[in-house]
């Protein structure tokens, strides 16, 4: 029986790094709820086996039902009837099935029935997902906004909505309009208070909303007349219970088909508001976007995963020329710098997650008591962290996951562009995570302040203090160089003095400092395990040595006048 959890020992290793000790220990609140709740660990070494063991239960569900399902969701996709959406029965199926296994809810505290799960499995379980059906994945996983409502909602929003998270209802996130996508300060849709009836109503039009006929939404809205820019926006909640909302129409779309992506027309639908008014952009949406930026690493960590599998199984089934094509240098170079990527991107993916679930458990318990001098430097120090390598993660493992789908597709030859092949429907899904929840150009925008104040240089020179094992220490003094390159690269932005020419720059040393974070994190993982890792960090540290040199080159051979050229284009 597959099984996405057990059949991949890195996601074992993974979950037990040294600092899910701390991630527990601020997660149970020194294990307080085992007195009421029998599910509740009695301590460090029970709460790790608990994660295990309902990674193994998604693992199993992800390799079996949805993986089952996946082709007919593919082939079905959901059906607009009416003013609402039915999902394809497969999608259906594997919805049941977790909500069945008790898999909603999963990071949120006990007393709401949740499981009070840390983010770093319930992330991995949204990578098990993935690698089966990553359009259900956004279904499933979307639950996240919950995490939003428990941070910014009063306590009787909590009491009424996150039970029903828990018990399978689903969530959206309603940002997007037809004339703001990316710039989300041109939200227009309209909140007015209602006196009489003492509520919100909202009017207007969303468009490219997943699951955009959930039972709970998000909602980003203009609450302040007159405004024009992100002040004037607020989040709200919209219960489908209350009406208001339709869907217009299912957008027909080239990958993720068993995720509904919706346009709605809000009609005077009742709605609360979520936290203070005008903070709906500029606090509410940034930690929204966070989650979810997070959850498509995930996504495209299993997306990787999928297009690696299927790579490296035709490759070993297909035989040409009297041998199995995995014996061509052609072929098992492709794979092995697959799957160096997908170690890379799967180490920073939870890395990331790693410092979400430090700081966030920090600032919850900030709400519960004051925190001592080092607790909030602690806290301080991990959300730096975890603002610092989310567009790392998101931006990098989204790009990787589409290089290992077409990787993949190659090896596939003429079969790949075939129907018959998961491959094709696999390429497909990987496609959209560069664009959604903020494209690669955006992360950039996001992770660029990070190299130029030096947050980046600084975590590569610590990881270089770091004891690796004898074989790694080569590596690692390639990646003092990668560090050495990032800096030179800095210091000629900064010379050259020109806001347009670090723009263009952006990518570059973005990518490099990415580079070089993600080989320490390999070189830990191979120190430590090296049957598991070795293989990648060798392979890895001579990819990144070209890809490292290759960006540095063109950053110091650029010049100011170099601009002219490429406005042209």
């Amino acid at each position: 029986m597959a099984n996405h959890y057990t059949e991949h020992p890195e996601l074992r290793f993974e979950l037990n790094h040294p600092l899910m000790q701390r991630i527990v220990e601020l997660k149970e609140r020194n294990f307080r709820d085992k007195d009421e709740f029998d599910t509740a660990p009695l301590d460090h070494a029970d709460a790790m086996d608990n994660y295990d063991r309902v990674l193994d239960i998604v693992g199993e569900i992800a390799g079996t039902t949805i993986a089952e399902n996946a082709e007919g969701v593919d082939l079905e996709g959901p059906h607009h009837e009416g003013d609402r959406v039915r999902y394809a029965s497969g999608t259906q199926r594997n919805l049941d099935a977790m909500v069945s296994a008790g898999m909603n809810g999963m990071t949120m505290p006990r007393r709401y029935e949740g499981l009070n799960f840390p983010i770093m499995p319930y992330t991995m379980c949204a990578e098990l997902v993935a690698a089966s059906d990553a359009g259900f994945g956004n279904i499933w996983s979307l639950q996240d906004c919950i995490e939003t409502l428990y941070e910014f909602g009063n306590e009787d929003q909590h009491a009424r909505f996150i039970p029903r998270i828990a018990h399978g209802e689903t969530m959206s996130m309603d940002l997007t309009e037809p004339d703001a996508g990316s710039d989300l300060q041109s939200v227009m849709l309209k909140a007015s208070y209602d006196e009489e009836n003492n509520c919100w109503r909202l009017n207007g039009v969303k468009r490219f909303i997943t699951n955009g006929d959930a039972d709970i939404h998000l909602v980003l809205a203009r609450s302040e007349e007159g405004t024009t820019d992100g002040r004037g926006l607020s989040m709200f909640i919209y219960d489908k219970r209350d009406g208001g909302v339709n869907v217009r129409r299912i957008e027909h779309k080239l990958g993720i088909h068993g995720s509904p992506t919706c346009e709605l027309v809000y009609k005077n639908a009742k709605a609360e508001l979520c936290g203070s008014t005008r903070m709906g952009l500029i606090k509410y949406v940034m930690a929204l976007m966070n989650g979810a930026r997070l959850g498509i690493a995930a996504q495209s960590v299993g997306l990787s995963q999928a297009a690696y599998n299927e790579g490296l199984a035709y490759a070993r089934d297909r035989e040409q020329f009297g041998k199995a094509i995995i014996h061509f240098p052609a072929v098992y170079d492709m794979l092995a710098t697959m799957k160096a990527k997908l170690d890379a991107g799967r180490a920073l993916l939870y890395q990331t997650a790693r410092c979400v679930d430090i700081y966030k458990a920090l600032e919850d318990i900030s709400r519960e008591r004051k925190l001592t001098p080092e607790e909030r430097a602690e806290m301080k120090l991990y959300n730096k962290l975890a603002d610092s390598l989310t567009p790392l993660a998101k931006g990098m493992n989204s790009e990787y996951c589409n290089q290992n789908a077409y990787d993949a597709l190659q090896i596939h030859g003429g079969s790949g562009f075939m129907m018959d092949y998961p491959i094709q429907r696999i390429a497909r899904d990987a496609r959209i995570t560069s664009i959604y929840e903020g494209t690669t150009q955006l992360q950039v925008v996001a992770a660029i302040r990070f190299v130029t104040n030096g947050s980046y240089l600084a975590q590569m020179r610590e990881y270089e203090q770091q004891e690796v094992s004898a074989s790694m220490r080569p590596l690692q003094e390639r990646a003092k160089t990668i560090a050495d390159r990032l800096e030179a690269a800095v210091e000629r932005v900064k010379e050259v003095g020109n806001q347009e020419f670090q723009d263009l720059c952006a990518r570059h040393l973005v990518e490099i400092a990415a580079d070089g974070i993600m080989l320490h994190l390999l070189i830990y993982n191979a120190s430590k395990a090296p049957e598991l890792f070795e293989k990648s960090a060798q392979v890895y540290a001579r990819f990144v040595d070209a890809e490292v040199a290759k960006h540095h080159q063109y950053i110091m051979d650029l010049q100011l006048e170099d601009l002219d050229f490429y406005r042209k284009a």
